[in-house]
């Protein structure tokens, strides 16, 4: 946009140097302007347009005519006849139809023939007609010796080849950065209401997976008549209570993700207390938002093939960590024989795995890493996260 800028006014410098002491000192400080445009709300096309009013309407336009009326000069006056700036202004608004709803909707039905039959009716009969009239009104409100010039304008004398250029120029280019613009934020929009679906369709993939799996650990307890049973039902409670309310978020903090595996993890050890059920999170969690039930799949992946359903020595092992920006979760476990029982119902991964891959496509695209490694006895999974 600023090489734009410059090339923009050199070209119009060299078309006109009567105005190159007052536009290169703007063109310097607008090009500082322009870097605190980028975070500001104002869109490129906006921007642009302003430009064109400012630059080539209130300053190229106004030096030009003050060329050509051969005026008297007039001593410590930067800007004098002011009139002619106005009149360049007003000869100009004609054509805000035509860039803004015209030339758009023309390019949106793909109707080429008739935008460039419209181009030529603007810019040649249009614009001597609109000068005539502009310049006769002006002639009213107007004195000795500027009256002259927009007498003569008034006649006839508006059929200026330069400015019929400049202006198609400058205000078709204003159209198609438009139609650029908006067409592409019609796709973006798109894409972003197209992710946000498949996002809130993974995330109500995992909440009725997670409550079979625990309805079926409360199950185990309850008809073993475990006393465990009611300290059971409040951590599930407290568990669906966040994944049906607190995930609602698009992002959760780490904290609470945490607390709500850590909920999981005593659960998990409760239904098997001779086991080895461990997790082991930082004592300094940072302030980090992240998607809710990112981890779990992995999670209850290990659970669901883990041997410590079968074997009091085996376990699940998991681990938290943080260093510079990097996010990494690791879990593993001992898991079943091939001829277990348990493992020939059971098939590795499942929803839970390939929505936690989807996952990690929308919101970490090119900033995440999953390792799954198997060997005959033990299983890992380890998840890494570039933060920023």
């Amino acid at each position: 946009m600023i090489s734009g800028i410059k090339t923009t006014a050199c070209f119009l410098v060299a078309q006109n140097k009567a105005f190159v002491e007052i536009l290169l000192p703007l063109v310097n400080n607008l090009c500082e302007f322009c870097s605190v445009l980028k975070k500001s709300a104002l869109t490129f096309p906006v921007v642009f347009e302003l430009l064109i009013w400012l630059f080539y309407v209130s300053i190229y336009k106004y030096s030009y005519y003050l060329d050509i009326a051969h005026l008297p000069h007039i001593p410590d006056n930067d800007l004098p006849y002011l009139q002619i700036c106005l009149y360049s202004i007003c000869s100009t608004l004609y054509v805000v139809p035509y860039y803004r709803w015209a030339v758009p909707n023309l390019l949106h039905h793909k109707k080429y023939g008739w935008l460039f039959l419209l181009t030529l009716i603007y810019f040649i009969f249009l614009t001597v007609i609109n000068n005539m009239a502009i310049a006769w009104i002006f002639e009213k409100f107007t004195e000795i010796p500027v009256q002259k010039f927009f007498h003569n304008r008034s006649l006839g004398v508006a059929m200026d080849l330069n400015i019929i250029l400049t202006d198609s120029i400058a205000f078709l280019s204003i159209a198609f950065s438009r139609f650029s613009y908006q067409n592409e934020m019609k796709r973006h929009q798109v894409e972003t209401d197209n992710l946000q679906l498949q996002l809130n369709m993974l995330k109500a993939q995992l909440q009725p997976h997670f409550l079979f799996n625990t309805l079926n650990s409360l199950y185990g307890l309850s008809i073993t008549g475990s006393k465990d049973t009611p300290r059971f039902i409040l951590l599930l409670s407290q568990m669906m209570q966040y994944i049906l309310y607190d995930c609602d978020q698009e992002a959760v903090d780490l904290k609470e993700e945490l607390v709500f595996l850590q909920g999981y993890f005593e659960l998990e050890q409760k239904k098997f207390p001779n086991a080895s059920i461990f997790l082991k999170i930082p004592e300094q969690v940072p302030s980090i938002k992240i998607p809710p039930l990112l981890f779990l799949p992995l999670v209850e992946n290990s659970f669901k093939h883990g041997r410590h359903k079968l074997e009091n020595d085996a376990g699940v092992y998991a681990e938290f960590s943080i260093v510079n920006n990097q996010l990494t979760f690791k879990i593993e476990n001992e898991t079943l024989s091939m001829n277990s029982t348990l493992m020939k119902k059971n098939t590795r991964g499942g929803i839970g795995l390939v929505n936690i891959k989807k996952r990690l496509e929308l919101y970490y695209p090119n900033r995440n890493q999953l390792l799954l490694h198997e060997t005959n006895d033990k299983y890992t999974a380890e998840l890494i996260l570039k933060l920023t």
